[in-house]
């Protein structure tokens, strides 16, 4: 999981204390037994939570339409994804 975390000493990074930025590394980059561990670690209700409450800029709009539709959370309200993120000319970012 180390290579998630790139720019980050993984020594440091405490799972309960900087649970938002796990989340958001493992939703936008992880890969499948990623997010597995993750919804282990953190259960359903605490990453529905991090979509409803708290959100990243990390976190592009696609991964959230995919959230929205695993939680069937359509017409809940979710912080919006900053302007800088969504002008975005990634192609795996609409």
């Amino acid at each position: 999981m180390s290579r998630l975390f790139w720019n980050v000493d993984v020594e440091e990074l405490d799972l309960e204390r900087d649970a938002d930025a796990v989340i958001a590394r493992v939703v936008e980059h992880g890969r499948h037994v990623d997010v597995l561990w993750m919804l282990r670690r953190y259960g359903l209700e605490r990453v529905h939570a991090f979509f409803r409450e708290v959100g990243s800029p990390e976190v592009s709009e696609r991964t959230v339409k995919f959230w929205r539709a695993v939680f069937r959370a359509q017409e809940e309200a979710w912080p919006t994804a900053p302007a800088w993120r969504k002008s975005s000319c990634a192609p795996w970012i609409e």
